[in-house]
């Protein structure tokens, strides 16, 4: 009699495991369900939003959505979280994706000769470029990419002060910060 009690124990408790083990696969598979729905409708041009709690993947789908868009500000605390996740190669991607987005805009406002907003969207696409680097050295896409940036807006050795006052005649600046749009292969 008690073997017998013993294995009806075993066995419920087995089950109860089993239905346990059913629920959460069922669970994960309803959210990897609602994940590549959501990335198949922002691939396919629909605004959808997200959580920032959401999986990486369906973050980078929303940056991509939104750089595609040129909609930069709202994309920003996206790339923020990739950058900073575990997922190195969706973050390179996300700093990469970011960087030519800024440099497609300063290259369009280059176009119709407007300089002022463009600087800093250049400045800003080297650092993208730069830090996707930092994690992937060897993205020969990003190395050139900086290139073409490094060529639109230069980067020159600011002076040094040590604390004293800069004169007005050093504080001009020597050379322009946009030489021109580069023509052609280096």
């Amino acid at each position: 009699m008690r073997a017998g009690r013993l294995i009806l124990v075993l066995c419920a408790a087995a089950l109860v495991a089993g239905l346990a083990g059913m629920a959460w696969f069922a669970a994960r598979l309803y959210v990897e369900h609602r994940d590549n729905t959501t990335i198949a409708a922002l691939a396919a041009g629909q605004d959808r939003e997200v959580a920032p709690e959401d999986a990486p993947p369906v973050l980078f789908a929303r940056l991509g959505f939104l750089t595609f868009r040129d909609r930069l500000d709202e994309a920003q605390p996206l790339l923020n979280r990739l950058a900073a996740g575990e997922d190195r190669p969706l973050a390179v991607a996300a700093l990469y994706d970011m960087a030519n987005a800024r440099l497609r805009l300063a290259i369009d406002h280059l176009g119709i000769n407007d300089i002022d907003p463009a600087i800093p969207l250049v400045r800003l696409a080297k650092e993208g470029y730069r830090r996707a680097l930092t994690l992937d050295p060897g993205f020969w896409d990003a190395k050139y990419n900086l290139d073409i940036a490094m060529r639109l807006v230069r980067d020159f050795p600011q002076i040094e002060t040590d604390g004293e006052e800069i004169p007005p005649e050093a504080a001009k600046r020597l050379w322009t910060d946009l030489p021109g749009l580069p023509k052609g292969l280096p």
